[in-house]
């Protein structure tokens, strides 16, 4: 009965270790998505400006936008 009982704490302690690992690993990978999406985001507007295709006021409008 005792082994029993160790065997269960190690596999909640390994199952909570590799849980956590997962989470965090997760965390950062969304958190990365959400910067290289404004990053594209803010290319875009700049490519627009170039070519014309909105003027000054908008892309500072739509520059708020996407920083906040």
């Amino acid at each position: 009965m005792m082994f029993g009982g160790m065997f269960l704490v190690w596999i909640v302690l390994i199952g909570g270790i590799f849980w956590f690992v997962k989470y965090m690993t997760d965390q950062n990978r969304s958190q990365k998505s959400m910067h290289e999406s404004k990053k594209d985001a803010m290319e875009i507007l700049r490519e627009r400006y170039a070519r014309g295709e909105i003027n000054k006021e908008e892309f500072d409008e739509h520059k708020k936008d996407i920083i906040s």
